[in-house]
């Protein structure tokens, strides 16, 4: 009995330290905004911006995730429906738990815009909420994704 008292000591230490080491990797996500609304053009004039507003519980968790420093691609939704620019996150407000505040701060235009179509065709995506949940407007992205969105991967 004690052996196995030690070696599932041992394994709860292994799990904490795991946690503990996933928490303090960065994320990429993608946002999504209706152009109409607010555009990554917008994004540029303002250099800074205030997301907020979500409302769909799993998008507002990612938000409430997210840490400053983590990089993010803005894709525009309606007609567009492409990846068109990058950003990154300043800072996260999650004292109200059901609308974070996350501030975050233009990166550059994307190159060669990816299209919904392209998404969906790249192997990358197979699994990905992006394609699987369509209307999320927060999704996590590995960094292969993110870095073929961004164009700085092929």
């Amino acid at each position: 009995m004690r052996h196995y008292t030690k070696s599932s000591s041992r394994i709860s230490r292994s799990i904490k330290s795991f946690s503990e080491v996933e928490s303090s990797i960065a994320m990429n996500y993608l946002l999504k905004t209706e152009p109409t609304v607010y555009s990554f053009g917008n994004l540029e004039r303002e250099k800074t911006t205030i997301w907020d507003g979500v409302t769909n519980p799993a998008a507002v968790k990612h938000l409430r995730e997210m840490k400053a420093g983590e990089q993010l691609v803005i894709y525009h939704t309606g007609d567009e429906k492409s990846a068109v620019g990058t950003a990154s996150v300043v800072s996260v407000d999650a004292s109200d738990a059901k609308n974070p505040q996350v501030k975050i701060k233009v990166g550059k235009a994307i190159a060669a815009p990816k299209t919904l179509a392209e998404i969906k065709a790249h192997k990358l995506f197979a699994e990905s909420p992006l394609v699987r949940q369509g209307r999320l407007s927060v999704v996590p992205l590995s960094e292969a994704q993110y870095g073929w969105l961004a164009g700085s991967q092929k």
